[in-house]
């Protein structure tokens, strides 16, 4: 058990992770589990499936609100109005929701559709993240995505059209022959559309992906900063801090659902594939993932639990700062404390040592990552594996 020296263990905030799996086709980039979306999607039966997921899950709630919803994917906005108010309505009956509850659904440009999008807001979901990736045909085509630049300015008209006055748009960089303006001229379209957030992030090779096999020819590594370089500046002096080591946002518009993450609050996970990290009142804090392929989910012979890890005194150090070290600002060093049920002098010869390289601040009130260790955080990490 991990508890707090002194004390009870305190339960950190909870949120809920929905996972939506089907995709109009699969982008050849993407690791996330999706897949290509036949004539007809079982909606019914997949809601059927997410509520009697959460009823399995409902002994981790252990009384708590929740903070935030996400539904991710795949593409969520893929299903109807109908199903998600059904799915809300299903998930407020079972878990309290926060007064104050911030509900994220992701959308590609090429699932829009106004009326849709009005009933989404009027289920009470309040943010969007909509994945636009590129503003340039030949971006586009490369990385198979389906909608082009002009539908993906009309879907942030649409969303604002719709009453969603917070949204995130979703932007690459380092794509295939990309140079520096053309990094620029995407980042300048997006925020021309006024979003509240963006999440802009270099395009990397993952394993099980099409590029991973047939890999497309990106950027130099010289380019490749001087792309993040001239992006970061533009989005500062265009009022967009950098919170998190790809998050930009307005103020007081970061993503709540994801800063729960990075300051390792806990997240109930439910759909195909879902993660989600759990903490008992005892302090012990846990990992689990359910299964991944849909038709097996949808299987009621089959558990939706696929595994889970219980996770050790000695991995918790690593577990938490793989998280908030991601965070421009780091976070109070107590929260490791707080958040593990461990004593923060646990890390005092790790701490040490990344200070000595210049990696982390030497702030004995905060862990926060240098300039460089957020650059390298990575070899940051290295310092407090078990």
């Amino acid at each position: 058990m991990n508890m707090p020296s002194g004390g009870s263990f305190q339960l950190p905030p909870l949120a809920l992770y929905i996972h939506i799996p089907w995709c109009v086709r699969k982008c050849p980039y993407c690791d996330f589990n999706s897949h290509a979306a036949g004539p007809t999607l079982p909606e019914q039966e997949y809601v059927d499936a997410l509520l009697a997921d959460l009823d399995a899950d409902l002994g981790h709630v252990h009384g708590r609100e929740l903070t935030s919803i996400f539904f991710g994917g795949g593409t969520p906005s893929l299903f109807s109005a109908n199903a998600l108010g059904r799915l809300l309505d299903g998930v407020e009956r079972r878990v309290r929701f926060a007064r104050n509850i911030e509900i994220t659904l992701e959308a590609n440009p090429g699932t829009f559709e106004q009326a849709k999008f009005r009933d989404y807001r009027g289920l009470g979901i309040n943010r969007l993240s909509i994945g636009v990736q590129s503003f340039q045909e030949a971006k586009l085509k490369a990385l198979g995505r389906i909608h082009d630049g002009n539908e993906a300015i009309r879907a942030a008209d649409m969303a604002r059209a719709a009453g969603f006055d917070n949204f995130n748009l979703d932007l690459m960089h380092g794509l295939p022959e990309q140079s520096i303006e053309d990094a620029l001229f995407d980042l300048r379209t997006a925020i021309a559309q006024g979003p509240t957030h963006l999440s802009w992030y270099q395009l990397t090779m993952e394993p099980n992906t099409v590029f991973w096999s047939q890999p497309p020819v990106l950027p130099e590594d010289d380019l490749l900063w001087d792309i993040q370089e001239a992006g970061q500046a533009l989005l500062a002096e265009q009022g967009y801090a950098q919170y998190e080591v790809s998050a930009y946002a307005q103020t007081g518009k970061a993503a709540r659902h994801n800063l729960n993450y990075w300051t390792f609050g806990d997240f109930l996970g439910i759909g195909a594939g879902a993660h989600a990290k759990l903490s008992s009142p005892s302090g012990q804090i846990m990992r689990t993932w359910k299964t991944r392929l849909p038709k097996d989910y949808l299987d009621a012979s089959k558990p939706f639990q696929a595994g889970d890890r219980l996770l050790t005194a000695d991995e918790l150090p690593f577990e938490f700062l793989m998280n908030v070290l991601r965070l421009s600002e780091g976070v109070p060093a107590a929260l490791f404390s707080e958040r593990t049920g461990l004593p923060l002098a646990q890390l005092d010869g790790a701490r040490r040592e990344a200070e000595a390289r210049k990696l982390l601040l030497a702030d004995p009130q905060r862990l926060t990552a240098s300039r460089e260790g957020q650059l390298f955080l990575n070899d940051l990490l290295q310092h407090f594996l078990p």
